[in-house]
């Protein structure tokens, strides 16, 4: 009894120790996905309950946070399904802002435009562009062919061009 609670105690520390190190990382890709912030924390926290169920395998996983932004994406999308409405959410800022020299007129455009996006478009590109990940990676979290992610990403980048161009001379100095 005593060894199940120390065992029980160190896994309980083993994934507060990895929520605390990738929970910052999980939200900004929560919050890019689904551009509001309080859905952001839900979506955040929903993963990482359903991590935490499952922690004696994941933490045996080849890379737990890959896991883990998966379930997060898999999260957004089943909440996009079942929401299915015609809004779109209030952009908030993006934490962890990017370099100085960047337009923040442009980088709200952009966010906006995105917002506009299909949830597994809008899913494709953050994976890609924001969180860097290659069209392999990106296809394993989507459950998705390398081909899909690739047709995907170019559509949706096809389409936020379009929806950009007309304020592109007012937001590119």
């Amino acid at each position: 009894m005593v060894v199940g609670r120390r065992r029980a105690a160190e896994e309980r520390r083993e994934f507060e120790e990895f929520a605390h190190t990738r929970g910052a990382a999980l939200f900004r890709t929560a919050l890019l996905l689904c551009g509001d912030w309080h859905l952001a924390e839900d979506l955040t926290q929903t993963a990482l309950a359903r991590i935490y169920a499952s922690w004696h395998r994941v933490k045996h996983a080849e890379s737990p946070a890959a896991y883990a932004r998966t379930v997060l994406v898999r999260c957004y999308l089943s909440h996009r399904r079942l929401r299915r409405s015609a809004e779109l959410p209030v952009l908030h800022s993006v934490p962890e802002q990017a370099a100085p020299d960047h337009d923040p007129a442009l980088r709200v455009a952009l966010l906006a435009a995105l917002a506009e996006l299909p949830p597994k478009d809008r899913a494709v590109l953050v994976l890609r562009y924001w969180e860097d990940r290659s069209v392999d990676e990106t296809a394993a979290e989507l459950q998705l062919s390398p081909g899909t992610v690739r047709v995907r990403a170019l559509r949706a980048l096809t389409r936020l061009r379009r929806q950009l161009a007309p304020h592109l001379d007012s937001l590119v100095p």
